[in-house]
């Protein structure tokens, strides 16, 4: 690769895409790699800025910015040790916009001015890899940007950027970089599988009929996007020994996860959190820092053959837009195990004024960028 005067460039091979910019109206290669200039050309150049330009010149030391975004690619999506074969094959597909199997999980983008963009074959719950990707961002001269991880992601939906920040790199320093991910990719996404869901619902209030269930018609519409149903429901007042036989009656019955509503607070008629305690569950937190949602309780039944989520709701999660249960429902429904660490590293980001405009990002409403 060498520098030379635009003017003098007739015949020269680009080395790389050459964006124009409208604003307001496009912004696009007006010359990709590979093209030969000709002399009608140079206005065009000239008119994008570029008085100079870079053209072909081998050198077996350095990797080019679309090799190397390959490289990010296979980073993100595969793992350095996955098939090449398979890898090859997969960005062939992107050039020609044809994507086969449902084994895959993520494919990529064409090359484009130097970019790769990793795109979503199925929905699900992405995973992101916060070391790794830390790691290769701090090599310097690449980047790979993700989406927020722990989100619900659907077919289609774009899930990474990847380049290098110059035109040319060397080929050691990306090889070190790429060996973060010999043990695996960046990205994962984790298909929804529970679809059986048990909603306890308690308070002496609904049970007496004295005010209508309208939490039961929250949960069940906000489980159905994940393709789970309520498959058991039963009205409990508040005796936590009724509570309690009402989660392991659903669990025997099936359900893949309880969710209790109501009778979560610290007023001493409340028993919800203590009927799931007698269950037997392994508690994982009661409390969480995220507003709305502090009095949230989570807890794993073992039912011998699986593990059960028991939720204990509180009464936000029926009015509010956006909740800790919207944190942590795509999770619970791909069974992705939740830690208490995890749980108490929400509280950055955890305050949501549930506005049009989101400042809540953990919650995957937001609308970035």
């Amino acid at each position: 690769m060498k520098l030379m005067k635009t003017t003098e460039a007739v015949g020269q091979v680009l080395c790389h895409d050459i964006t124009q910019i409208i604003p307001g109206v496009k912004k696009d290669a007006v010359f990709r790699k590979g093209h030969i200039i000709t002399k009608e050309d140079i206005p065009v150049l000239l008119s994008v800025g570029k008085d100079t330009i870079y053209i072909w010149e081998n050198d077996e030391t350095m990797m080019h910015e679309n090799e190397a975004a390959e490289v990010l690619y296979r980073m993100s999506a595969c793992g350095t040790n996955s098939n090449e074969t398979d890898v090859e094959r997969h960005c062939e597909a992107a050039e020609s916009g044809v994507f086969g199997g449902t084994a895959s999980k993520m494919h990529p983008s064409t090359v484009k001015e130097g970019k790769i963009e990793v795109i979503a074959d199925c929905d699900g719950l992405l995973k992101v890899d916060s070391e790794k990707l830390k790691k290769v961002n701090s090599f310097g001269e690449m980047m790979i940007a993700t989406r927020h991880g722990n989100t619900t992601v659907k077919k289609g939906d774009k899930l990474a950027g990847t380049r290098i920040i110059p035109l040319v790199i060397k080929k050691d320093k990306l090889e070190a970089a790429s060996h973060i991910c010999d043990d695996g990719p960046i990205l994962d996404i984790k298909p929804f599988v529970v679809r059986k869901a048990a909603i306890i619902t308690t308070g002496n209030e609904v049970f007496h009929g004295r005010i209508q269930d309208a939490f039961t018609p929250v949960i069940e519409k906000k489980i159905a996007e994940f393709g789970a149903q309520m498959m058991f429901h039963e009205v409990f007042d508040d005796d936590d020994q009724k509570i309690t036989d009402g989660c392991l009656r659903a669990i025997e019955a099936g359900a893949e996860i309880v969710f209790c509503t109501g009778g979560m607070s610290v007023d001493p008629d409340d028993k919800t959190p203590l009927a799931i305690k007698n269950t037997g569950a392994r508690i994982v937190s009661y409390g969480s820092p995220v507003l709305p949602g502090a009095m949230f309780l989570l807890s794993y039944y073992d039912a011998g053959d699986r593990l059960v989520p028991i939720c204990g709701l509180p009464g936000c999660a029926m009015y509010n837009k956006r909740t800790i249960f919207d944190i942590v429902l795509p999770r619970l429904m791909a069974c992705d195990m939740i830690l208490a660490d995890e749980l108490a590293g929400l509280g950055e980001g955890g305050l949501c004024l549930n506005c049009d405009v989101c400042t809540f990002p953990n919650c995957g409403f937001g609308k970035g960028f």
